[in-house]
């Protein structure tokens, strides 16, 4: 992936493919045009099963991708969020690309779990349910594993 401009070369989502920041529990699933990872914010702990699909190449937004590009972000946008269901027993995911704070392309998948009180279904504000979910790097490296194993099982994927 040539750097072609300094957008890319300041590009938190770009360092990320090329190794250079580590995200608790490793890729998910990756091949050439997408990434998948468990976000890791700096806080203590994280809501588990926020899961961030990346496009590999640098891209601002949908309008930019290629038809692959585009057929492997929808194909693994849904296996994802089928996996978080069956391997974290989420009862809805949500999913949105906002591309206000990084101009590279990449889709936030976030779980529901069931006993969510209803001021919490939102995006913005499921992880905030005290009751929510939430984990060290530790338990985000478990919830992966069962993740990729699911998806392994699934579909099949070599990671």
């Amino acid at each position: 992936m040539p750097i072609n401009n300094q957008a890319e070369q300041n590009c938190f989502i770009c360092e990320k493919h090329k190794g250079n920041i580590t995200v608790s529990g490793g890729a998910i699933y990756e091949d050439e045009l997408i990434y998948v990872g468990h976000v890791h914010w700096d806080a203590e702990e994280t809501y588990l099963g926020y899961v961030m699909i990346d496009i590999k190449r640098h891209v601002p937004g949908l309008a930019e991708l290629t038809e692959d590009e585009a057929k492997a972000f929808g194909l693994i946008t849904s296996r994802v969020s089928k996996a978080l269901k069956e391997s974290k027993g989420a009862e809805h995911i949500y999913s949105f690309v906002s591309g206000n704070g990084v101009p590279h392309l990449h889709m936030h998948i976030i779980p529901r779990y069931p006993n969510t009180p209803k001021e919490f279904w939102s995006p913005t504000e499921v992880a905030n349910w005290t009751g929510a979910p939430h984990g060290d790097s530790e338990k985000i490296k478990k919830l992966c594993e069962r993740i990729r194993k699911y998806m392994v099982n699934e579909y099949a994927y070599n990671k």
